[in-house]
């Protein structure tokens, strides 16, 4: 039974002759987001600048934006919410207090009182500052060593310079990804670095789809030009990589 195609088989979309259209979108997009970065820097959470996380339980489910005003009225600076599991588990976000552990203690005493009777506190930690610095060294650090091992296996798999180009591919969806964060002030933590490394992975991995599809077309058709050939490539693995991040796409939805 033949699998599914999206794609006709014959389809000749002309990526090739265009190149240098995309090669100037992308230069643009990654100078933009290394500007953004430089100028703006990230909206570090909890997990890279120190703070308090409050897990509670509410006996019906949470209105987010009623809590969000009750908790923002505190005067306890940036205070972030978020669901998970069910509407009745919140994760609350604090930023960390001046004043030491005796200041943390007053907010974590505020938010109890805030919040009244009925609520139960299932977690409450504090982060400090030379945790999260550790942190967020070690998330740079995952990046970096999920890249280094990305350019080894695909330069043992194809050759140098199939590794160096992957390499330069994943770099701009990371980059861009970490652009989009410092225009739109989304708050970067862990959760963020490992959405940075599915990243990374999704774009390794179709990556390899194509190189697989090149190295087999460089032996069928050795006298074809390769602007034609990677052209080719490129449209034989169109409906796998449209089908793949259809499904990535979904589950992220839901």
């Amino acid at each position: 039974m033949p699998g599914i195609q999206l794609i006709q088989p014959n389809t000749k979309f002309a990526f090739m002759p265009r190149r240098v259209v995309f090669f100037i979108f992308s230069a643009f997009l990654i100078a933009t987001s290394l500007v953004l970065y430089m100028t703006r820097d990230l909206n570090y959470g909890i997990d890279f600048n120190g703070g308090i996380m409050i897990e509670v339980q509410t006996p019906e489910p949470a209105d987010l934006s009623d809590m969000r005003a009750t908790l923002g009225s505190l005067g306890l600076g940036d205070v972030n919410l978020q669901d998970f599991g069910s509407p009745n588990d919140i994760l609350i976000r604090i930023q960390q207090q001046d004043g030491g552990d005796k200041a943390q203690q007053v907010a974590v005493t505020a938010v109890k009182e805030a919040l009244g009777k009925g609520v139960k506190y299932r977690r409450t930690e504090f982060v400090g500052p030379k945790v999260s610095k550790e942190l967020l060294r070690d998330g740079f650090y995952a990046v970096f060593a999920a890249m280094s091992a990305m350019l080894i296996y695909i330069w043992l798999r194809f050759e140098w310079q199939f590794g160096v180009c992957a390499v330069v591919a994943v770099l701009h969806d990371v980059i861009s990804t970490i652009g989009i964060f410092s225009l739109l002030a989304l708050e970067f933590n862990l959760s963020t670095v490992a959405a940075v490394l599915t990243i990374a992975g999704y774009s390794i991995n179709d990556t390899v789809v194509v190189f697989d599809r090149v190295r087999e077309n460089l032996r069928r058709y050795k006298t074809m030009p390769l602007s034609e050939l990677f052209n080719q490539s490129i449209n034989e693995t169109l409906s796998r990589t449209i089908m793949t991040s259809s499904t990535t796409l979904i589950a992220l939805i839901a």
